[in-house]
């Protein structure tokens, strides 16, 4: 089984697709800002579940984010689950650097 992993800008989302069909298999939901990725929401199709979709989807938003310079934030548990399970990525992780004066 071939995952096919699209960013759809338009519609804030990477989309799978799975051994070429037009279905989407699963859906990851991003808000983008020039600095930041926010990975919001994940689901995958009942049918494609347990079968790597969602990895994929994880792995290409990341890799993608890496390319573009943007720092992630992982709200979504699905995608913040995936990253603590490889540190590889972990460096691309959201680090607030605001301070808080006495």
């Amino acid at each position: 089984m071939t995952v096919e992993v699209n960013d759809v800008p338009g519609a804030n989302r990477y989309e799978g697709r799975v051994d070429g069909e037009s279905r989407v298999a699963g859906v990851a939901e991003y808000i983008r800002t020039p600095e930041l990725v926010a990975f919001v929401h994940t689901e995958v199709a009942p049918e494609y579940e347990g079968k790597g979709v969602g990895s994929a989807l994880v792995r290409s938003a990341l890799d993608d984010a890496r390319a573009s310079g943007l720092r992630v934030l992982a709200t979504c548990p699905f995608f913040a689950g995936w990253i603590a399970r490889h540190p590889e990525y972990q460096d691309l992780l959201y680090q607030s650097r605001s301070k808080v004066s006495d």
